[in-house]
């Protein structure tokens, strides 16, 4: 293959600036803060009103990454905050440039991921005059951001930055916006911002109420079906070890959500696994019938739940969120826990004066295991089945890998069929659920963290929407892979139109899709295309072992669905196995 000419590497770290920004300007200010902060890699889009930020970020040493668009940028800040823990870092000029992050800015607001946008704007006195490339950006992110905030004073704009940045990051995480107008970055001023602090008004709680956390305890001692339930606030929350400490030492199963994966070793006896819509049969089972609920970080969103009138029916619910308004909004519980999950844990522990006495329930467990494995039918000879490829990659590389997904069948089959035994290696868009985040995530995810491997899977509808992100990974020489489980169609749609619309594909099936191997090599990476089974194993092999990026097109079985399955809104004890079954 011949790599076509790109831009040189980023320069070493012996080559960057090592100098703070010194404050001349507002967007120096910017800056400064954003070093202040401890930021070293920022990801963006140029333009016109975003420019005098662009020029301060010129003698910084902070680490640009220009994207191929600017979802792609909100992307990529997204997996990078999932990665590290801290905000990741977008910029996009004024209008355009603003709204294509909208589509990343929900992403990250939906499943609490830390991210601060920075956007250009028109300035102050062309603003609500349709001036070029002006869009109300504080009115059309109000409803998607933890906060935002349209900045109007060149000496304070730094210290914006900072609250934005300390907000972004702190209780239940979530995304800022702050809103740069050109007149106000290019404005002079010599004043530092302040270290990034929080508001005065926002003081989220750490301990729940001691007398809740005794009642809570003592009903858990008295329980004898008791499961845990671990959501993605035990991640984002770093508790990951105080739950895996707490379930193993009162041997309680462990059920997670979607965003929770990882927070739980997959491999030990304890662990059930993903519960919901496409949740294994025994998590499912586990939540039918237990007696006692403990949820942590889980806002119990309607993939997880299914009606919820069959949710969890006979268990006594405590729930441990940080966040106030997640505490009985959609379930209700009896024993609300508001506070940090790892500070929580340690108070319930503190309570608790031994192990539930739930052996029978422990074994019954173990049977719903063996009786609802997590297997497929294929033959050697037959189509290639996107499980195998899942399970294939997951053998062949490092325990540490992270993978990151599109949004379809894909998606399921990289959760269900992946061994995930460590938290911030599942990098995946759970709540607003957007095909082609995958890409540009491995983009974030690889740039946080270089020294591991990561994998994309993708499908071909959500591959295509973000492909220009290959430039990218390219010119930046990220040694990702990308899987692309290729069913010439919009899968997860065409499996429900199977199931619930007889069949009718209306624009669920691609008559025609480029050769996704001739594609990456037309950026440059490495392209590698498999349709046996027998050619699974060594490709991966090859594509792990070449630096750089690589794109394997997987031609997978056309017919191939997800299951287990519950239908929206049923009852998740009734996961139906095959469609004759739906």
């Amino acid at each position: 293959m011949t790599t076509p000419d790109v831009e040189s590497p980023p320069p070493s770290d012996e080559e960057q600036p090592t100098q703070p920004t010194t404050v001349d300007s507002g967007a120096a200010a910017v800056i400064a803060a954003l070093e202040q902060a401890g930021v070293t890699t920022v990801f963006g889009v140029q333009g016109g009103a975003i420019m005098p930020v662009y020029d301060a970020l010129y003698d910084s040493p902070i680490r640009h990454v220009t994207m191929a668009h600017e979802q792609g940028a909100a992307h990529a800040a997204d997996a990078y905050g999932i990665v590290t823990g801290e905000p990741g870092i977008c910029l996009a000029t004024s209008g355009p440039g603003a709204t294509n992050l909208i589509t990343g800015i929900a992403d990250a607001n939906m499943d609490s991921d830390p991210m601060v946008a920075l956007t250009g704007q028109v300035p102050t006195g062309m603003v609500g005059n349709d001036a070029f490339q002006e869009t109300d950006t504080i009115g059309i992110t109000s409803p998607i951001t933890k906060s935002n905030y349209f900045a109007d004073d060149e000496t304070t704009v730094g210290d914006v930055v900072g609250e934005a940045f300390e907000l972004a990051r702190s209780g239940r995480p979530g995304p800022t916006v702050v809103d740069l107008p050109k007149d106000i970055t290019n404005a002079e001023t010599d004043r530092h911002p302040r270290q990034p602090r929080l508001p005065d008004t926002y003081r989220p709680a750490s301990r729940a109420d001691s007398e809740v956390v005794s009642a809570a305890a003592h009903a858990l001692e008295r329980a004898e079906k008791p499961v845990i339930l671990s959501g993605g606030g035990v991640i984002k929350g770093e508790a990951s070890d105080e739950l895996r400490a707490f379930a193993i030492d009162h041997e309680i199963p462990v059920v997670t959500t979607m965003p929770g994966t990882g927070s739980f070793p997959e491999d030990h006896e304890l662990a059930m696994e993903m519960a919901g819509m496409h949740g294994t049969g025994y998590a499912n089972m586990a939540i039918t019938h237990c007696d006692y609920l403990l949820a942590i970080g889980t806002r119990f969103d309607d993939r997880l739940t299914g009606g919820i009138e069959t949710f969890a029916p006979a268990a006594e619910l405590a729930h441990i969120d940080i966040d106030p308004a997640e505490i009985s909004k959609n379930i209700t519980a009896d024993y609300p826990l508001l506070g940090d999950a790892a500070t929580v844990l340690e108070q319930l522990d503190n309570e608790l004066s031994g192990i539930p006495h739930a052996d029978e329930w422990r074994e019954q467990c173990q049977r719903w295991k063996a009786e609802y494995p997590m297997d497929y039918q294929w033959d050697p000879d037959g189509p290639l089945k996107p499980q195998y490829v899942v399970e294939q990659f997951d053998e062949l590389t490092p325990s540490d890998t992270i993978v990151t997904t599109g949004v379809g069948q894909h998606q399921m089959w990289a959760v269900q069929y992946w061994t995930y035994t460590q938290p911030r290696t599942w990098v995946s868009s759970h709540g607003l659920g957007t095909m082609g985040y995958g890409l540009p995530a491995a983009i974030g995810a690889k740039i946080a963290a270089p020294d591991r491997e990561v994998v994309c899977f993708d499908g071909d509808g959500s591959f295509l929407m973000t492909a220009q992100g290959l430039a990218v990974a390219v010119r930046e020489q990220l040694d990702i892979t990308i899987a692309v489980l290729n069913n010439a169609a919009v899968g997860m749609v065409r499996q429900w139109q199977d199931a619930f619309f007889e069949g009718r594909h209306s624009a669920s099936q691609y008559p025609w899709i480029p050769a996704f191997d001739k594609l990456a090599e037309s950026f440059g990476a490495q392209g590698f295309a498999v349709e046996r089974h027998d050619e699974v194993e060594s490709t991966i092999e090859a594509a792990i072992s070449t630096d750089g990026p690589t794109v394997i097109d997987f031609h997978i079985d056309p017919d191939e669905n997800v299951y287990p399955m519950v239908p929206s809104g049923g009852d998740n004890g009734k996961f139906a196995l095959s469609e004759d079954q739906l």
